[in-house]
């Protein structure tokens, strides 16, 4: 019994040892992830431009229940449409220093051209079709260093609500660069990678998700959605 106890103890002192994650610390990402899946109680951390964010508490108000609308639109819109995937707070590897955790990112499936897949781990890789974060103000991260490095790796559509300001932008790459996609007469914001996924902007910052929803399956009823759920079939 005793010999048995000295062996666990001596295999234990011969495992390296899995340092904790902290704020501001300066990471690759495999070590990054080594360290992320031995702390199985933290939540939500991600990887900077190389810098490590570990996630705060989260407000009802200014993120859980805005988060629950748009994670309704977007399913709403993947369950009606083929080859189109959605996911939620998922881990999304874009490169050796940002490894992100955005509130959801819409994927084209691989049949459809989509660039973004799984990995052995299961984690997200490579730039998402469309990512929405959910912001408290312009000064978060989301607006600066996570906005340049999407950018950077194509992502093609960049959503950014900020709760707290009131302000709902839509960010559309073109030429390398975002810019901000304004509203049509209407106040709908229309998604040029999937046909269908519209906006009704007034009623999100309204948090009217019967209006959001309504405008939503009325898009869905396009020909243009119809279109591209009949390339989806074999």
């Amino acid at each position: 019994m005793l010999a048995t106890q000295n062996n666990m103890m001596l295999r234990d002192k011969a495992r390296p040892r899995v340092l904790p994650l902290e704020n501001g610390d300066h990471l690759h990402s495999a070590e990054f992830l080594r360290r992320y899946e031995g702390m199985p109680d933290v939540k939500k951390a991600e990887l900077i431009q190389g810098r490590v964010y570990m996630g705060s508490p989260v407000r009802a108000d200014v993120h859980g229940k805005p988060d629950n609308l748009l994670q309704t639109w977007l399913g709403v819109y993947a369950a009606a449409t083929p080859g189109v995937e959605v996911f939620t707070n998922s881990t999304l590897v874009l490169d050796p220093d940002n490894i992100f955790q955005p509130d959801a990112v819409l994927c084209l499936s691989a049949e459809r051209g989509g660039k973004t897949t799984l990995n052995e781990k299961g984690y997200l890789c490579g730039p998402a079709e469309l990512v929405v974060e959910i912001a408290a103000s312009s000064a978060s991260i989301d607006l600066y260093d996570k906005m340049d490095t999407y950018r950077r790796c194509g992502v093609r559509e960049y959503l950014v609500w900020r709760t707290t300001e009131q302000r709902f932008d839509w960010f559309v790459l073109e030429n390398e660069e975002y810019r901000s996609m304004p509203p049509d007469a209407e106040g709908t914001l229309h998604s040029p990678t999937f046909p269908g996924l519209t906006l009704l902007v007034k009623a999100l910052l309204e948090m009217d998700g019967a209006k959001v929803l309504e405008v939503l399956q009325n898009s869905m009823k396009s020909a243009a959605h119809a279109e591209f759920v009949k390339a989806a079939q074999p």
